[in-house]
């Protein structure tokens, strides 16, 4: 299998690494706690002007055609920026939903939009006791007047208190965990009936608490009790792109420590020069390499028709990120000291990012389990 980049991505990736680079330091980044939203709305136009926003779009629709490669160069990149913004909510998840399920005429009206930076979007599927499990739907869907009313609660959205439109997951019929059933509608942020609460996460970005009562959707995406099928496909998708950030996320903190130890003296010598100190960031290399060669794979797997082998392949490369992640993470804030924990110092926030990465869709070990049982993650 042939993993060189070809001209167009390894261009991609230079012009994205670049933007990072110019735009995105860690003393900027910090400033969008200021903000009430938490990220900037200036880099967000920067990212459409790029293109970046409509990367993985049909290019009828304002995008560029883009698959998971692409989205995998423009992931690790944000892992090492720790970017704050949207993206995943907007472009994988709900654009990803749209592209899957949405009928032409939606696409060819929201897609557009969110290319050009004008849409954001959040899909709201967690539920307070669902945990991990898409299929656990209790918020209900019934029709009305021709259309869709949502009566429910939804958890931990992301970026949901600035989305413009939620995708939500909805029971239309059967029980609490029947896979039939469950219809994806699209709402807008500001219907009758919709309350948010935001709230920030430990990492630094937000996420949202929603309640439906008696809320019309606009649309329903696809079937309106077969919306389970592309959900799963669509985290899959997610899970492949969070891992290529965590790649990022990794490489940095193993930069940020190697260099630390380089300059860092005790007892007249550089901490560096300690074999055993030397071990140990040896030990993060491996991890790191290990985790990158999974977050590979996982992008290649990402689109497998098969969804039980898709599923299993997408769980493996979690399981080592989880593992890789937690390790390089550990052992970045102890060969640091002290100083990895103040919050002006940029290793602990790596380290917070990773950690709500190894829980998002699915802990390690939850994966583990599944890889092992040879199941789907999502099975019922």
């Amino acid at each position: 299998m042939d993993f060189d980049l070809s001209d167009d991505q390894r261009l991609l990736r230079e012009s994205v690494d670049r933007l990072i680079a110019d735009r995105y330091a860690f003393e900027a980044r910090r400033r969008h706690d200021l903000g009430t939203e938490g990220w900037s709305r200036d880099l967000w136009n920067t990212f459409a002007e790029l293109g970046l926003l409509g990367l993985p779009f049909a290019e009828e629709h304002g995008g560029f055609g883009g698959g998971p490669v692409e989205t995998m160069i423009v992931m690790e990149a944000f892992g090492r920026g720790l970017v704050r913004e949207p993206y995943l909510a907007t472009v994988i998840l709900g654009g990803g939903l749209l592209r899957r399920a949405g009928a032409a005429d939606l696409q060819a009206a929201l897609l557009p939009q969110v290319a050009q930076g004008k849409l954001l979007l959040a899909f709201a599927q967690v539920e307070r006791h669902s945990r991990y499990e898409l299929n656990d739907v209790t918020t209900t869907a019934r029709e009305a007047e021709g259309g869709w009313v949502l009566d429910g609660a939804k958890s931990v959205v992301l970026h949901g208190d600035s989305a413009d439109k939620l995708i939500v997951t909805a029971r239309t019929g059967g029980g609490r965990f029947d896979r039939d059933g469950i219809g994806l509608f699209l709402v807008d942020a500001n219907a009758k009936g919709l309350t948010r609460h935001g709230v920030p996460t430990q990492d630094g970005l937000r996420c949202a608490e929603i309640t439906l009562a008696g809320v019309r959707a606009e649309a329903v995406l696809g079937d309106p009790g077969g919306g389970l099928e592309a959900a799963e496909a669509v985290v899959d998708e997610a899970i492949a792109a969070i891992c290529a950030e965590a790649v990022g996320l990794m490489t940095c903190m193993h930069d940020i420590t190697v260099d630390y130890l380089k300059t860092r003296k005790q007892f007249g010598r550089a901490i560096g020069e300690f074999q055993v100190l030397q071990h140990r960031s040896v030990d993060m290399f491996v991890e790191l390499e290990q985790a990158r060669s999974m977050a590979m794979f996982a992008t290649v797997m990402a689109t497998d028709p098969d969804p039980a082998t898709r599923r299993r392949a997408v769980s493996a490369a979690k399981v080592q990120i989880g593992r890789s992640g937690r390790h390089i993470g550990q052992e970045a804030v102890q060969l640091h000291g002290g100083i990895a924990m103040t919050m002006e110092y940029k290793v602990g926030h790596y380290f917070k990012r990773m950690t709500m990465l190894e829980g998002l869709f699915g802990d390690t070990d939850r994966h583990l389990a599944q890889v092992a049982s040879g199941e789907s993650l999502f099975a019922a």
